[in-house]
C-alpha cells in the first residue's frame, strides 16, 4: 500500500510547490480573506457538515461492507490537503483562500475527524477500536503547507523581482510534478487498484464529483466570486487521502480500512484535473470582467 512516493516523495514535492506558491503571496492577500469571511464560512460548513452527510448517504446507498463504510467516512472527514492548493494554483483560484482554509481545516479536523470516524465505527461496528486525536498529523500538515509558504513570502518581500521572475517556471514545474505524482501513484498502487476497483471505484468517483461540485456551485449560488469558488471547490473536493491512509493503517491498524482512500487518492487526480478545466472555462477572465464593469 504505502510507498516512498506517498509517504515521503509526495509531501516533499508538494512542499516545494508550496514554496513556489508563497512567492506569489503577500500579507495583503490574507488580510483580504479575513475582511471577506463569507467564502471561508461557506467552505467550512460544506466541508464539516454537508459532505459527511452526503458521504453517509452514499455509503448506505452503495451498501458497502462495514470496514469500507468507515473508510469512506474517514475520507470524507479528512481536510483538504496541499494538492488542493496545487490545483487551485494551476486553475487560477484564490491561493490565499486555499492556504487559509487548509490551515483552519487542519486544526478543526483534529477534533472532527475522530468524531466522524468514531460515529461511523459506532454505527457500522466493524471493530471496537476508537480513533484518538492526532495532533502530530495536524502539525505535519501545517509544516508542509505553512513553512514553505512563509519562506516564499519572505523571498517575495525582500527579493520581489526574483519572485516575479519565478512565477512562470514554478507553474511549469508544478505541471511536471503533477504528472510525475499521478504516474507514480498509479504505479505504486496498481495491484491494489486492480483488486478493489470494481467495489470502490464508482462510489469514490461519485463522491469526488459531488465534493467538487458542492465546493464550486454552493459558493457561486451564494454570490461568492469565481476565483474564490474555484479555491473552495478544490479545497472541499480534494480530500487528504494520504492522511486517511496513515490513520487507517498506523492508528487503527487496518489495511482494509484504508482502501477507499487509496482508490480515491489515485482517481481524484484525474477527476479534479478534468473538473478544473470545466470550471475554468466557465470562469470569466479578469479582462472580461473589467470590460463588463466599464460598459
Amino acid at each position: 500500500m504505502g510507498s516512498a512516493l506517498t509517504t515521503i516523495g509526495l509531501p516533499v514535492a508538494l512542499g516545494i510547490i508550496m514554496l513556489g506558491l508563497g512567492l506569489s503571496l503577500t500579507l495583503a492577500d490574507f488580510a483580504r480573506v479575513l475582511k471577506q469571511p463569507k467564502a471561508v464560512m461557506i467552505a467550512l460548513l460544506c466541508q464539516l457538515l454537508l459532505l459527511p452527510a452526503i458521504c453517509f448517504g452514499l455509503v448506505l446507498l452503495f451498501q458497502l461492507p462495514p470496514v469500507l463504510a468507515v473508510g469512506m467516512m474517514m475520507l470524507a472527514a479528512s481536510p483538504g490537503g496541499t494538492t488542493a492548493n496545487l490545483y487551485s494554483h494551476l486553475f487560477r483560484g484564490d491561493i490565499a483562500l486555499n492556504i487559509s482554509l487548509t490551515a483552519v481545516n487542519s486544526v478543526i479536523a483534529v477534533i472532527t475527524l475522530p468524531l466522524i470516524t468514531n460515529f461511523a465505527i459506532g454505527y457500522f461496528q466493524p471493530f471496537d477500536d476508537q480513533l484518538g486525536l492526532q495532533w502530530s498529523k495536524a502539525l505535519e500538515v501545517f509544516a508542509i503547507v505553512l513553512l514553505p509558504v512563509a519562506v516564499g513570502m519572505l523571498v517575495r518581500r525582500f527579493w520581489p523581482s526574483f519572485a516575479k521572475g519565478m512565477d512562470k517556471p514554478v507553474r511549469i514545474a508544478s505541471v511536471i510534478i503533477l504528472v510525475v505524482v499521478i504516474g507514480g501513484a498509479v504505479a505504486s498502487n496498481w495491484t491494489l487498484l486492480v483488486e478493489n476497483f470494481a467495489g470502490l471505484a464508482l462510489i469514490t468517483i461519485v463522491f469526488c464529483l459531488i465534493s467538487l461540485a458542492v465546493g464550486y456551485w454552493v459558493p457561486r449560488m451564494l454570490k461568492v466570486g469565481a476565483r474564490e469558488s474555484i479555491a473552495t471547490s478544490f479545497e472541499i473536493g480534494i480530500h487528504n487521502a494520504t492522511l486517511a491512509i496513515v490513520i487507517a493503517q498506523s492508528v487503527l491498524g487496518s489495511m482494509e480500512l484504508s482502501l477507499p482512500a487509496a482508490i480515491y487518492g489515485v482517481l481524484m487526480f484525474f477527476i479534479a484535473f478534468g473538473f478544473g478545466f470545466l470550471i475554468r472555462e466557465r470562469t470569466p477572465s479578469p479582462v472580461a470582467v473589467a470590460a463588463g464593469a466599464s460598459s
